[in-house]
């Protein structure tokens, strides 16, 4: 099976999450299997300070995998290794109907950018990556040359997304 992928780029605070979050609830209510990959900038931490998991983390454990009867984590410290690919991450993922990946502006799969009026930049990223075909904005866009939405109609984005990834509507 092939992984199909899309993309929600943009610049910080253009309404990626959001975006995505919504995403996420739309095409898992229509009956699909959706993952999702983040990528964050800089130091995160999804492990609070003082939990049995953060303490085998600090002692110098480079995996810990947390498990219960309703769900499971696999936290991996890279040390001294390189961020991994948005490839390497993708592979790692049980199957799926479809993986939205937030973030990750520079990846070569297809993407809609995300634009908003309080964005940290309103630089538009579509005009230098073939990459982004379509865009979401709470403002008018004019001249894009790619299809526009507006980025509270989730629905419309939905079909979008299905459409292009070759998801036919259950």
């Amino acid at each position: 099976m092939t992984q199909r992928i899309f993309g929600i780029t943009g610049w910080k605070n253009s309404g990626k999450t959001t975006l995505t979050e919504g995403l996420v609830s739309e095409l898992t209510r229509r009956g699909w299997k959706v993952s999702t990959v983040k990528h964050a900038h800089h130091e995160f931490d999804i492990d609070v300070p003082g939990t049995d998991s953060f303490r085998h983390r600090a002692a110098g454990a480079t995996e810990v995998a947390i498990v219960s009867g309703r769900r499971w984590a696999l936290m991996h410290e890279l040390r001294d290794e390189a961020e991994p690919t948005l490839d390497a991450v993708l592979k790692k993922l049980s199957p799926c109907d479809l993986v939205l990946v937030e973030g990750y502006k520079r990846e070569g799969h297809r993407k809609i950018e995300a634009r908003r009026i309080e964005a940290k930049s309103r630089e538009p990223l579509a005009a230098s990556d073939p990459n982004i075909v379509a865009i979401a904005a709470d403002h008018p866009i004019e001249n894009a040359g790619l299809p526009r939405f507006d980025l509270d109609d989730i629905p419309a984005i939905a079909d979008f997304i299905e459409a292009t990834v070759g998801l036919e509507p259950k």
